[in-house]
């Protein structure tokens, strides 16, 4: 049901919140009739308590390219500080967001990294269709590496290449998961609060009877299972926060159905995580790694992406 994910995005402008109206029947016992939720997107409730860190924009020391995508649409290519005249880099492919951020958290590695950043609009519908057509993934792959090619002036070898995804972004991530020679290709995940999938009944909540769309999950889910088997050279960092979008499941909903099809649980925890996120769950096993973190407003969802330094970190070899 990808058709139905152009509206899994949380930076969409928060719904109102409509609250259920108790009616009583004359003659009766008191019936409480209670809407279903409204469509909402993050809280619009406002909080001080955590510190929401930002990052600051900085000049890059990098070189950034204009990259074209087959069809039109347009991104950026940054070659990190460290990777030039190297023979050998890592292929960061991201999606999602302003394009400095995974500039700015690639050149905190300090390692030899080609970032790719796409933003291609609102919800993840709009990554899931354009990475659908037949070629996308190599085509983008393959412009990349000639634009790092003609800027060394030579062959330059990929050695890894690693997939990010913001919010919407993973919409794209799934995509290319599902194709299996892609599926070993990639060497790591990074998912920033940003798994969802449809309701089943569409728009019906877990606690209202409805079920998780797995279709969106199963890729995600596969590799996932190698990143916890150990397998070499495979890495997957998952985090989540408390956002109840209400019209379609929530990243905690879609991470505890990921474990439960592992076998595994998340485990509370009570710690201070990058940015002043405050984590609240996690669960480990071989390489695979969930992380639930506090928040259900919409500073709450930017954190994760202003955490990416950090968060890179745990995923970059």
């Amino acid at each position: 049901m990808a058709q139905k994910t152009a509206h899994h995005c949380l930076l969409a402008p928060l719904a109102t919140l409509v609250m259920g109206v108790a009616t009583v029947t004359q003659g009766a016992a008191a019936q409480v009739s209670t809407p279903p939720p409204a469509p909402q997107q993050a809280s619009p409730m406002q909080e001080g308590v955590r510190r929401h860190e930002r990052l600051t924009q900085q000049v890059p020391p990098g070189v950034a390219l204009p990259l074209t995508l087959p069809g039109g649409a347009t991104g950026e290519l940054y070659l990190t500080k460290a990777a030039r005249g190297q023979r050998n880099v890592s292929v960061l492919l991201h999606f999602h967001g302003a394009a400095w951020i995974p500039q700015q958290a690639a050149e905190s590695q300090g390692r030899p990294l080609v970032v790719v950043s796409l933003s291609l609009g609102s919800g993840s519908g709009i990554y899931d269709r354009t990475f659908r057509a037949p070629g996308m993934t190599d085509s983008l792959m393959a412009r990349t590496q000639a634009t790092v090619d003609s800027l060394a002036g030579r062959r330059v070898d990929v050695n890894r290449v690693y997939l990010t995804g913001f919010s919407a972004g993973h919409g794209a991530i799934r995509v290319m998961l599902r194709d299996s020679a892609w599926m070993h290709r990639v060497n790591g995940v990074l998912l920033m609060d940003g798994m969802h999938t449809s309701y089943v009944p569409e728009g019906v909540p877990l606690a209202s009877g409805g079920a998780l769309d797995s279709l969106n999950l199963l890729a995600l889910t596969a590799y996932a299972r190698r990143a916890a088997r150990g397998d070499a050279d495979t890495r997957m960092v998952v985090t989540h926060s408390e956002i109840f979008p209400g019209t379609f499941a929530s990243t905690t909903e879609t991470a505890a159905w990921m474990l439960q099809s592992l076998g595994m649980a998340e485990q509370p925890v009570l710690k201070w995580g990058p940015r002043g996120l405050q984590q609240i769950g996690e669960a480990k096993r071989g390489r695979l790694l969930v992380m639930g973190f506090a928040g259900n407003s919409a500073p709450d969802h930017i954190d994760h992406y202003h955490a990416m330094p950090e968060l890179l970190r745990r995923l970059v070899r």
